[in-house]
């Protein structure tokens, strides 16, 4: 998937999968992962997630990145604050206190980026790429990732077969291929979704699973 189509979403206003409110497994799991309050919290594809700001509220240094400007755009505009914007690398770092997004490529991230990162909030990230971009997302994420980190990771599992993504179907069987070779992987959660998702079950969708998952090196 290139990133003209997700400019071209972010351009054209079609973010059916941007949250309006606080994600519930976010505010229910995250104390479990005893993320270091001294160290940042990496939020990768963050688009204008209000979660940063849940973070925020709990303490937490954020740093997210995002490939769309426009998004960025209206995290900072939507919260009447006109942010610092200075280069960084490969990026424009657009930054308010406590709260910082890159705006550029994931795949142009360095560990000198990620250094001060103890944790990582995954929800919309790896439900966002195709089959043949997560293998190389989730190398490049384990290597530039500080030995150290966890991850609290959101999944979908449908039959990819009735509804093309994103977001996308990642099944139990492929996070563990991805990531257990550097992670410990635990299941935290699986819930059936289905009957609170009426844009999945007119989609035609018969089965929705939503799962959360606990990385730890």
């Amino acid at each position: 998937m290139e990133a003209a189509f997700w400019h071209a979403r972010w351009e054209n206003n079609e973010i059916g999968f941007h949250q309006d409110k606080i994600n519930p497994y976010l505010q229910s799991f995250w104390p479990q992962l005893d993320a270091p309050h001294d160290q940042t919290v990496f939020v990768p594809l963050c688009g204008k997630s209000i979660d940063m700001v849940w973070l925020r509220t709990q303490g937490y240094t954020v740093l997210g990145v995002e490939l769309s400007a426009v998004a960025v755009s209206d995290f900072f505009k939507e919260r009447n604050i006109t942010p610092n914007i200075t280069p960084q690398g490969a990026f424009e770092r657009w930054e308010t206190e406590g709260i910082a997004i890159l705006v550029g490529d994931f795949f142009a991230l360095s560990a000198e980026d990620l250094r001060h990162c103890g944790s990582v909030y995954d929800r919309a990230s790896l439900v966002a790429l195709p089959p043949e971009l997560r293998q190389q997302y989730a190398e490049h994420f384990m290597r530039i990732l500080p030995a150290q980190a966890s991850t609290l990771l959101i999944t979908f599992e449908y039959d990819q077969a009735e509804r093309a993504g994103p977001p996308f179907a990642v099944l139990e069987s492929e996070v563990r291929a991805l990531y257990q070779d550097a992670f410990q992987v635990d299941l935290w959660l699986d819930v059936d979704i289905l009957p609170q998702s009426p844009g999945f079950k007119n989609a035609g969708i018969t089965r929705l699973h939503e799962k959360v998952y606990c990385l730890k090196a």
